[in-house]
């Protein structure tokens, strides 16, 4: 498993992450989602990314004790605050009391003393900056958070939190956003201003939410056990459901085909071309899902391949950076 530094720390992650956004506490029991870890350190996997919202909690219980056991040291350990973990009006945003008492309900479920990196998942535009930065720069000095990082922040804003974790004494090192073949909207202003403050991408969605995996046909609906048949999961990714993206999919089978890849292979292969993506975040429902995904890594893609890619795509690729989710 090819490694690669994120931003300008030094701290090194595995080029495939596993994230558990929509599986572990919901869309898999706790079983299949053990099977999954397991076999994403079987394949080199070291990054674990998740967050507090998913599944209600669940998802940060279920991957703790999924990697219970392990050498702490050898892992990357990720999660995020931000979305309602609870009725009362704190438990949401990125205030003081909620950045403070979401990181140590994560550290419980997580069965860990420190995560190695704690995002904010959205920009908060109800609390001030300073607020939000300083309560982050607090968890790095008690040793509970190692790095800080962002998820969907605007190039404006990450400009923002790195001048202030800068004045703190702390670093920011990264930004989550959505990235893929077909959701190109961080090239044109975040990645660039990222690549200034001396951030990486961990990119989630590398293959369109499945849809780069070329299973979901033009014209036919969703099968009934993909994440697009289901009625929760598959609400996220509609946009890409269309019949002109999924007949433009279809076409890249010989572009992968050519290299000797599988569709979902290609896709991760791409977004680990761009050189500011540190590491592309997998899910799974199955083991080998694992496998074939994390035989992506160390997959160069010359530019004729991204040449041909991006004549197939055509129009059907999202670039505007006013699409940036603001939460």
């Amino acid at each position: 498993m090819e490694s690669r530094r994120l931003g300008r720390s030094g701290l090194n992650t595995s080029a495939i992450a596993y994230g558990n956004w929509l599986t572990h506490g919901s869309q898999v029991e706790e079983d299949a989602a053990h099977a999954c870890v397991r076999a994403a350190l079987d394949a080199g996997i070291t990054t674990f990314d998740t967050a507090d919202v998913y599944a209600g909690t669940r998802a940060e219980s279920v991957l703790g004790r999924a990697l219970a056991g392990q050498r702490r040291e050898g892992l990357e350990v990720f999660t995020k605050v931000y979305w309602p973990t609870g009725p009362g009006h704190n438990d949401r945003g990125l205030s003081r009391k909620h950045i403070t008492e979401s990181c140590h309900a994560s550290l419980r479920r997580l069965q860990t003393d420190y995560v190695d990196l704690y995002q904010a998942h959205r920009y908060d535009p109800t609390v001030p900056l300073e607020e939000t930065m300083t309560a982050f720069a607090d968890l790095v000095r008690a040793g509970k958070v190692l790095y800080i990082g962002v998820s969907e922040w605007n190039a404006e804003e990450i400009a923002a939190g790195a001048a202030l974790a800068r004045d703190l004494g702390v670093q920011l090192i990264s930004n989550q956003p959505q990235y893929s073949m077909l959701w190109r909207v961080i090239e044109g202003e975040v990645v660039p201003t990222s690549e200034k403050e001396g951030l990486s991408q961990i990119v989630w969605s590398p293959l369109a939410q499945g849809v780069l995996t070329g299973k979901y046909l033009p014209g036919q609906q969703p099968p009934a056990d993909s994440r697009g048949g289901h009625a929760e999961a598959g609400g996220s990714m509609r946009r890409f459901l269309r019949d002109d993206v999924l007949t433009r999919v279809q076409d890249l089978r010989p572009v992968a085909g050519d290299l000797g890849l599988s569709m979902a292979q290609l896709a991760i292969a791409w977004v680990l071309q761009n050189p500011n993506v540190a590491a592309a975040i997998i899910g799974a429902t199955r083991p080998e899902q694992v496998q074939d995904n994390a035989a992506a890594a160390g997959v160069a893609l010359d530019a004729d391949v991204l040449a041909r890619i991006d004549e197939v795509l055509g129009d059907v690729v999202e670039r505007d950076p006013a699409r940036t989710s603001r939460g």
